[in-house]
């Protein structure tokens, strides 16, 4: 199987969402996110978030699941993303992945690591991927 990579520019929507009772009163963050992806990969998203910031300026983290659904280089389907994301000072270390099997439709078998990147207050993604 070959690597390919897509890119390209997409919107986020963070909305605020209550914490279960075993979780409130432990500094977490909840959100739900909706995404709209475009150009490589043309989709929408739908996912959830859990962070937690640092009392140390710059210093975060979160873990977060996302079913993306829509078109990637011409195959469409969809496929869960998974992320576990830190930020020490300032400096970022991202970890987001395709969960095995989780590719359905023309996307069966993909796997796959996206970066995120954000810049002058846009969002943009690279995603090095394979299909069979």
């Amino acid at each position: 199987m070959t690597s390919t990579q897509a890119n390209g520019p997409f919107e986020v929507k963070l909305s605020p969402e209550p914490l279960s009772g075993v979780a409130e009163g432990t500094g977490l963050g909840r959100m739900s996110l909706n995404k709209k992806f475009d150009g490589d990969l043309v989709a929408a998203s739908q996912g959830e978030m859990l962070s937690f910031r640092s009392s140390e300026p710059g210093s975060a983290g979160y873990v977060a699941m996302e079913t993306v659904t829509g078109t990637l280089h011409g195959r469409h389907g969809s496929f869960v993303l998974q992320h576990s994301s830190t930020m020490t000072r300032g400096v970022p270390e991202q970890s987001i992945s395709v969960v095995p099997d989780s590719g359905t439709g023309d996307l069966a078998g993909l796997t796959g690591r996206m970066i995120i990147i954000i810049a002058e207050g846009q969002h943009s993604y690279k995603f090095d991927y394979t299909l069979p």
